[in-house]
């Protein structure tokens, strides 16, 4: 059932809906959602508006990029809690795509050369998701005929995924990166937040403070990455129904590994990224924040 949306907010519905609307813009920019809409969304559009376009957010649960069912199964989606909230955006028009649209001949990822991004770090962990990221993105994009995109540096891999597609497209449409969206407990604006229990969410926020924790101890020490990473973990894990998935520091600009794991991290002449999946209770989160910034 469709809720009643003022006719500023155009709802398109079919493809065939999004052709018509487009004809009849000039430059798109395209803010590409799964839904379960937040505040971290909003300040995407909002960025969007300012580059004087016309702004289509799109809301799919995209099948491709899970690799796990039971994490597809639980993925929040609230079509009439998006709509509410896009009508007080500055969001154009909203199309809910649909799988036989995007995926005539059935729901497949494509295959593209992603110079190595897809297969480390959460991309190791989740095998296929970013080349499914990379295809339901690629297909958006061509349906939207999209000018710029945005995307938000929580997911800061996915981010280097889609430049690098948007590369492999000529540059087409421009990606543009925007930062992490916050609480005002520091918990970074995700959709899956609305699963935590409440005392996973009274814990979640202690993430983002244990990385600010490990940017200010590479700040005032020479820290290996190796002991640093093992007292991040501790750090972390010392909160009620937090479990480290994964840490890893990276170069920002290449997202490689460090690879001398006792060379301090600002030894390196170059900015450093830390990047965790944490488990708060049954739910995971990511985060990601720099380590050290090389001043030269």
């Amino acid at each position: 059932m469709w809720a009643i949306v003022p006719q500023s907010l155009k709802v398109l519905k079919t493809t065939a809906e999004l052709q018509s609307w487009r004809a009849d813009q000039n430059r798109l920019a395209l803010v590409p959602t799964m839904g379960a809409l937040h505040a971290g969304h909003l300040a995407l559009i909002d960025r969007a508006k300012t580059d004087q376009c016309s702004v289509l957010v799109t809301i799919y649960v995209n099948p491709t990029q899970f690799n796990r069912p039971e994490d597809l199964s639980a993925y929040p989606q609230d079509h009439e809690g998006d709509l509410a909230l896009l009508r007080t955006s500055a969001a154009d028009a909203v199309w809910f795509p649909q799988s036989e649209d995007l995926y005539p001949n059935g729901v497949l990822s494509e295959e593209f050369d992603l110079d190595g991004l897809d297969l480390r770090l959460e991309g190791a962990l989740r095998p296929g998701h970013f080349q499914g990221v990379a295809t339901v993105v690629n297909l958006l994009f061509d349906w939207s005929r999209a000018d710029r995109a945005y995307f938000g540096l929580k997911d800061f891999q996915q981010v280097a995924v889609v430049k690098k597609l948007a590369a492999l497209r000529g540059g087409i449409p421009e990606i543009v990166a925007c930062p992490t969206q916050r609480n005002a407990d520091g918990l970074a604006l995700s959709s899956r937040n609305r699963l935590l229990t409440p005392a996973m969410r009274a814990s979640a926020p202690f993430i983002y403070r244990a990385l600010r924790w490990a940017a200010q101890e590479v700040a005032e020490f020479p820290v290996p990455a190796r002991g640093l990473k093992r007292e991040l973990r501790s750090e972390i894990e010392r909160w009620p129904g937090l479990k480290v998935e994964s840490i890893e520091f990276v170069f920002a600009d290449t997202l490689e590994p460090l690879s001398e794991l006792e060379r301090p991290v600002d030894r390196y002449g170059r900015d450093v990224q830390v990047l965790v999946s944490v488990y708060a209770g049954e739910v995971r989160l990511i985060d990601n924040s720099p380590l050290y910034l090389y001043r030269a």
